[in-house]
């Protein structure tokens, strides 16, 4: 009797494997093509080791991808960003604790503790 759908394993190879896999090669093969550090020659060299070894040769270049300046920058963009939100997000509480403080909703010394707390982190 043929089965008409695909089966529980046929499905699970799919999703588990098959499309995290071609996701990790689009990723590999977007930024091998975005670099400008690397010649022509290097980047087909790439390209012939991530077609004939699929997993590992994506695996490989991720592991042996050298970090360039604009790496660098992103990260400290992302790094400046995290910290200015974090910062945001500290001075929103901070005030959110002083109106509690004033309308009397809390003492100075839990209002104190709250903000030693919030400054630490």
């Amino acid at each position: 009797m043929a089965s008409d759908g695909i089966s529980f394993w046929d499905g699970f190879l799919l999703l588990l494997i098959w499309i995290p896999l071609i996701m990790i090669w689009v990723f590999v093969f977007m930024d091998l093509f975005r670099r400008e550090d690397l010649n022509g020659w290097i980047k087909a060299l790439w390209v012939f080791v991530i077609i004939i070894l699929p997993f590992f040769g994506a695996l490989f270049y991720l592991i042996f991808r050298p970090i360039t300046q604009a790496d660098i920058e992103m990260q400290e963009t992302y790094t400046a960003e995290r910290d200015y939100d974090k910062a945001a997000n500290a001075a929103d509480k901070l005030h959110k604790l002083s109106e509690l403080r004033d309308k009397g909703d809390i003492s100075q010394d839990e209002f104190d503790k709250q903000k030693a707390k919030l400054l630490k982190d």
